[in-house]
């Protein structure tokens, strides 16, 4: 096996729906796949259908550790204390709907902030992502993204590719505020 030395877990974002076409089905399991291979955990919504289902057993099957978090609102006894956020070392979007890209932006406008250093990758299965990647562009072009700011996100058509480059990836945009700056300290005295 194969051991990736750069990162050893990868949150992933995707749905709980499978979609119409098996494309995205066949890359969730090679996602899984290529996870084992590089004895990487995973981290992921918790849910058991769909495409998160299909990646956190084959990781699990492959010996993996897999760990899922579901939001408090929709399961109380879950996993109190730490957040997705919290545990996150590298993060992955497959395709899936609003919430998807929902937290997809957001964790890229926490590395533009300077909130993280963390690679995000978007596995653009079939060209999925391919008009979103495009609406960057724009952004870019039309002078509402920096230049640099745009390489936040790495995508690649398949898992084996999209993790060789999440694993090269190094930060070339600067953030508008340092790392240690976001830290948030309890204040004496505070409840």
């Amino acid at each position: 096996m194969e051991e990736n030395q750069r990162f050893k877990k990868v949150c992933v974002f995707c749905g709980s729906n499978s979609g119409h076409r098996d494309v995205f089905s066949l890359a969730a399991i090679e996602l899984g796949n290529e996870l084992v291979k590089r004895k990487i955990d995973l981290v992921y919504g918790g849910g058991s259908v769909g495409l998160m289902g299909l990646i956190s057993r084959r990781v699990s099957e492959g010996g993996c550790h897999v760990l899922g978090i579901i939001p408090q609102a929709l399961m109380p006894i879950e996993i109190s204390g730490e957040t997705v956020g919290e545990l996150r070392l590298s993060l992955l979007s497959l395709a899936r709907g609003y919430g998807t890209m929902e937290e997809l932006l957001e964790i890229i406008t926490w590395a533009q902030l300077g909130i993280h250093k963390k690679t995000v990758g978007l596995l653009n299965v079939d060209g999925y992502y391919n008009n979103l990647l495009a609406l960057f562009d724009t952004g870019v072009e039309e002078g509402f993204i920096k230049p640099g700011a745009r390489n936040i996100v790495v995508s690649a058509p398949s898992a084996k590719e999209l993790l060789e480059k999440m694993e090269l990836y190094t930060p070339s945009h600067k953030h508008i505020a340092s790392h240690q700056s976001w830290k948030v300290e309890q204040l004496a005295g505070d409840s």
